[in-house]
């Protein structure tokens, strides 16, 4: 896989969190990571639903779990699940000791309620 199928695997990612949730103060269920810039944003299932969000403005079709111990890729253009790829730049995931859904001092007591 390269970048042209959207995967660069030597791009780092963005940051341990969702870039967007953390601009505006808010918070994510699960993480995603751009295989092909490395932007981190939140899974479908957060509010902000900011991974797929990043996917349709960017144009970058392929995300990854941002998630400890899962590997797996999705692509938007074909909607499929990709269940192995190549190793993408380090960290894989974000901390184990980050706290999901987080950050854990923006979480709200009623988040299951508030899941997509």
């Amino acid at each position: 896989m390269s970048t042209l199928n959207g995967i660069d695997p030597s791009v780092p990612p963005s940051g341990t969190g969702c870039a967007d949730c953390d601009a505006l103060g808010g918070w994510w269920f699960h993480l995603r990571r751009c295989a092909q810039c490395g932007h981190i944003g939140c899974c479908d299932d957060s509010q902000g639903k900011h991974a797929t969000e990043h996917a349709k403005n960017s144009g970058h079709p392929v995300i990854q779990s941002f998630e400890p111990g899962e590997t797996w890729f999705w692509d938007y253009n074909t909607s499929s699940l990709i269940e192995t790829g190549p190793d993408l730049a380090p960290p894989a995931s974000h901390p184990e000791t980050q706290s999901t859904p987080g950050p854990a001092d923006r979480v709200p007591s009623n988040w299951t309620e508030l899941l997509g």
